[in-house]
This record gives C-alpha cells, structure tokens and sequence, in this order.
C-alpha cells in the first residue's frame, strides 16, 4: 500500500508492503530512494521495476519501500535516517548527490546495509554500484554520426559528474570515427528530471541545427520535442521509451537493475552481503541496447549490432586509443584501453569536442 509521509516540508510518496511471511518470520525491509517520480518514464522507472521484480521474486519474505521525488541533499538524508528508524535491513540510494548522505546515514545505522547507485565512497556497511553507460553511448554514437545529414548532434547533459562526461566522450568518439565532419553542441540542464528544462534544450539545440539529440536526463520530455519537431533522431535514455518509436526514438539504453537487486537482497536474507563496488556494462546485462527500429537503414543498422556484439563479449572496449584529450595531448596510446580509475574521474573531454566543462 502506499503511505504519505510529510519530510523537510515537503509531501513524498512512501511505498510500503507490509504483512509477516508466511512461515512466521518478520519479512527483510527493502528501502529505496529516488530522485525522480517513479513515472518518469527513464531512470526512476526502471529502478522502480527493479523494486517490483524484488516483490515478485520473494514475495512476502519482502517488504519494500520507496520515496519518490527526493531532492539530492539534506531532504535524502532525512528520508534515508527514516526508512532505517522504521526497520529497514537494505536500503538503496539511487542517485550520484546521495553519496554523502548514505555515507553519514550509514554511520549512525552500522546494522542497515546501504548500496549506493552511481557513486564511489563505500564503508563497511555501503556497496556502491553501476552500470557502463558509455558503452551504451557508444552504440548511439556510432548510429547518430551516420544518421545525422546536417553533422550536428545536440546533447542534453545533467550535471559535469565523470558518469556525465564518460557518456558525451564516448558518444562522440564513435560519432567522430563513422563521420568525421560531426560536431556535438551540448547543453548542461542541471537536473536529472525537469521536463520543462529538457524539452527547452531540445528546443534549443534543434534551433542550432541539431538532427539528432542524446540525453543524459530521464523524462521524455526531449523525445516528445524531437517528434514536434519532425525530422530529429533521438534515442531512450535509461529506459526504453519505445512509446516513441520507431521515429524520433531509434534506439535506447536500458538500465536492467533487478538482477542486481535481487541478489544483493538475496545476499542480506543468506547473511552473507558484503561490501562491494559493482561496475557491469552490456556482457553481464545491467545495460540493454533497445531495438534498433527500422527508420535506421539496413547497412547501419548492421554496424550498429556488430558494435554491441563486440562491447558485449569484450572483443571492444569504448575507450580503445589512440584517444588524444581535448588539448591535443595524449591520453590513449593506439590500442592502448582506458583502465577504470580514469573512467570513473573522468574530467576531461577528447579531442574535437568544443567548450568548457562547467567547474
């Protein structure tokens, strides 16, 4: 059922299934915190379905709850301080500006486990976890720089975070290495969910010529402006977004969370959950490429899927040198590959793209 619970004056949705489990034992609470409403249709909806698929899987040995709509700062800390005073035995915290929050609340609460979605500070009682995102960037790079007729491609980005930059480098260089003539001009939103600003984006760089636009924002606001418009390619970002396909949206990342969810909750049921730090791309499934619709022509279409068979059995890796850094100098020898500590402080853009990253 779902409660409401009035924190740091603001009214937020808590879910809660409740009830003892069938063979007496108090069910394991699972608490989840998001930083979108859980219908906006990209990130939250899919950490949500991995909520669900948590319920499905163990029935009433569970008991989930979730708050929607959790501003990242003093607001998540609240909740959070919350859900472990109300019993909860796990808790995930599902976005990047959580990360000090679940650290301060993990510190009161040394009995509650606590996963981190995105982020890099784990303690004794935190795992943290990701997905390899630009692999899935890669996909739509390499698809967007041979879609593209006027060599322009539009970015929406969040925030300046190395998982932000990550996805725009390796977006553009698979871009760049099918269509050396594409330039991207990128808009920072500074929001993860706020469809007036990412469809006024959209709107903008549609305006500047752009024909295809990537998001790292969640709501579909974007896809809705890109079929206004009538001519633009875009691509789901954390979900499928099929709802509008096949033309604007061609393609799609998907977040598939709940193998993940399933075993961490598994692993506190069994007593055997650990501290972990979790990085898995296209091979072990936690990112999906969505179907490649039949607006993207036959031959591309093909390059496309070779690209994520190769990413998926590790043939390929996204950031293959040579790479030169923005400034000309090298970063990625030839055939050299980015090891994981670059990726995950990434704080640079490659050769080609033009701007500043915000600071």
């Amino acid at each position: 059922m779902t409660m409401k619970t009035l924190l740091a004056s603001a009214t937020l949705a808590l879910g809660l299934a409740t009830g003892a489990a069938a063979d007496g034992h108090e069910p394991t609470t699972v608490g989840f915190v998001y930083v979108g409403p859980i219908g906006d249709g990209g990130w939250t909806y899919e950490h949500n379905k991995g909520r669900l698929a948590v319920e499905e899987a163990f029935g009433d040995k569970v008991e989930t709850v979730f708050v929607e709509s959790v501003p990242e700062g003093p607001d998540a800390e609240r909740v959070m301080t919350q859900m472990a005073l109300q019993g909860a035995d796990l808790i995930f915290t599902t976005s990047f500006g959580y990360m000090d929050q679940t650290i301060a609340v993990a510190e009161k609460f040394p009995d509650v486990r606590f996963e981190h979605a995105t982020g890099y500070k784990r303690a004794d009682n935190v795992s943290t976890y990701s997905a390899r995102f630009y692999e899935g960037r890669a996909v739509q790079g390499h698809i967007a720089g041979q879609m593209t007729e006027s060599n322009i491609v539009g970015y929406i980005a969040s925030f300046p975070i190395p998982e932000v930059i990550r996805g725009i480098n390796s977006a553009f260089i698979h871009a760049r290495e099918v269509n050396p003539d594409v330039e991207f001009k990128i808009i920072w939103a500074y929001t993860w969910f706020d469809p007036a600003k990412e469809a006024e984006a959209a709107s903008v760089l549609i305006e500047q010529g752009a024909d295809v636009i990537l998001q790292h924002t969640d709501s579909t606001a974007p896809q809705a402006a890109a079929q206004a418009a009538g001519n633009v390619v875009t691509f789901g970002q954390a979900s499928d977004m099929a709802e509008f396909g096949p033309f604007p949206r061609v393609s799609s990342i998907i977040d598939d969370w709940a193998p993940y969810y399933i075993a961490r909750t598994q692993a506190v049921m069994d007593g055997t959950w650990e501290s972990t730090d979790t990085w898995d791309g296209i091979g072990p499934g936690m990112v999906g490429i969505g179907e490649i619709s039949d607006a993207v022509p036959t031959e591309i279409k093909a390059s496309a899927e070779a690209l994520i068979e190769r990413l998926r059995t590790g043939e390929y890796h996204a950031f293959t040198g040579p790479i030169n850094k923005q400034d000309g100098s090298v970063w990625l020898a030839d055939g050299e590959i980015a090891d994981d500590g670059t990726l995950a402080g990434m704080n640079f853009y490659v050769e080609g793209i033009t701007g500043d990253i915000p600071q």
